[in-house]
């Protein structure tokens, strides 16, 4: 006979499996942490969230970086199953910071009995960001000037240490490994951009297809099914091509099936606040899948139908430009990439020409047709790739070309 405990945890196994898009989006907005918005994200917008939530888990320091800011793990949870989460290994990927923050607070319903039981069901680490001195330039890079991402054999950076540690001593099932990209790719040759991408890495040279492999392709297939109800055709598989440098890989081969999250680009969110949802709703799916679907690897085929990711997006392209070159005419694409800068804490993104072509092959998250007739800008400025440009002028009408 159920008790009512077990009744309220069938309930909410229940609800996981359905996973119906407006329970998650219902969650989402009841949890989400509204102190942290946009791209960027330091370690001073977490400071208070760490303090919050000392009261919740078990909050401690596992090193500090090279700048000597602390690096802080937080252990949810009590049960076998083990999953290790790290975000913001690379300083200016951000989105899934404010994923795992949101999801902190679905799991600090720990005086909830249906929360109590999933609790004692697994245990989660999450090192909320691995890379504070990065976060805090807004840098790929750590303060050496070293991608994590590329330091998981010569671990000659603290970052990449306490990582590995952390990784030893928690000794995990499944590992989330997250990520933000930029909004250059599609979602195969398509004209849809990859909104959030997974990987299951290689774990060797010839990118077998292993069991620790094919677990993760579970997870990945079951956090697929659920974006594809909101975002159809809008997900992405990376390349796994080998590299032991990539801590992905390394733990992969070290058979503790890991997962990449990418977080991309979502039409106009380029706060990836809707991205951020929709991460978030990995987590849960992805956790939930872990925790209850007990994964065996039985999934490899609808892994590899999800499409892998390309590169033909640009940010903006101004479409059929007459281009005048000395006595010659040509009609050409203009593409526009935006840079982003940390400029007074605040992300700015500048519009650049990144490419004069013929782009019949790409796609623009925004498009702007000429119509083949002259494009001005600023100071009528020679168009030339490279050039910072605000706006354009077609037919007296002007374009601004900002975020």
């Amino acid at each position: 006979m159920f008790t009512n405990v077990n009744y309220q945890l069938f309930t909410f196994v229940a609800q996981l499996f359905s996973m119906t898009i407006e329970h998650l989006r219902n969650e989402y907005e009841q949890y989400h942490e509204a102190s942290l918005f946009g791209r960027y994200i330091n370690s001073d917008h977490i400071k208070n969230l760490i303090e919050k939530h000392s009261n919740n888990f078990d909050v401690s320091v596992l090193g500090k970086s090279v700048l000597e800011e602390e690096i802080h793990f937080i252990k949810v949870g009590s049960g076998r199953k083990k999953i290790l989460m790290w975000s913001q290994m690379h300083g200016n990927e951000s989105t899934t910071t404010k994923a795992v923050f949101d999801l902190l607070n679905v799991l600090a319903e720990s005086k909830n009995d249906t929360m109590k039981s999933l609790l004692g069901k697994c245990t989660i680490g999450i090192i909320p960001m691995l890379n504070p001195d990065g976060s805090r330039a807004y840098s790929r890079l750590n303060a050496n000037q070293v991608d994590l991402n590329r330091d998981a054999q010569n671990l000659s950076q603290p970052e990449s240490r306490i990582l590995r540690h952390c990784f030893e001593e928690f000794k995990p099932d499944f590992c989330f490994n997250l990520h933000g990209q930029r909004t250059i790719f599609s979602a195969g040759a398509t004209s849809k951009p990859a909104t959030v991408s997974f990987l299951s890495p290689a774990q060797d040279v010839m990118c077998s297809v292993t069991n620790t492999r094919k677990m993760a392709m579970d997870v990945i297939v079951k956090m697929n099914q659920n974006l594809q109800r909101q975002i159809p055709g809008q997900v992405g598989i990376y390349d796994d091509a080998f590299n032991i440098n990539c801590v992905g890989d390394t733990f992969q081969a070290l058979n503790v099936p890991t997962i990449l999250f990418e977080a991309g680009h979502y039409h106009d969110d380029y706060d990836r606040e809707k991205v951020r949802e929709l991460i978030f709703q990995s987590l849960w799916v992805g956790m939930a899948e872990i925790i209850f679907g007990d994964p065996q690897g039985s999934k490899e085929n609808a892994y590899f139908e999800i499409p892998q990711n390309d590169k033909l997006f640009y940010d903006i392209i101004i479409r059929k430009v007459k281009l005048e070159r000395g006595d010659v005419h040509q009609i050409l694409d203009i593409a526009v990439q935006y840079e982003e800068k940390l400029q007074q804490n605040q992300i700015v993104f500048i519009p650049k020409i990144e490419k004069i072509s013929d782009l019949s092959g790409f796609f623009g998250h925004r498009e702007i047709d000429a119509h083949k007739q002259l494009v001005f800008v600023e100071d009528n400025k020679v168009l030339n790739e490279g050039l910072a440009i605000d706006f354009v002028l077609i037919n007296g009408k002007k374009h601004t070309l900002f975020v």
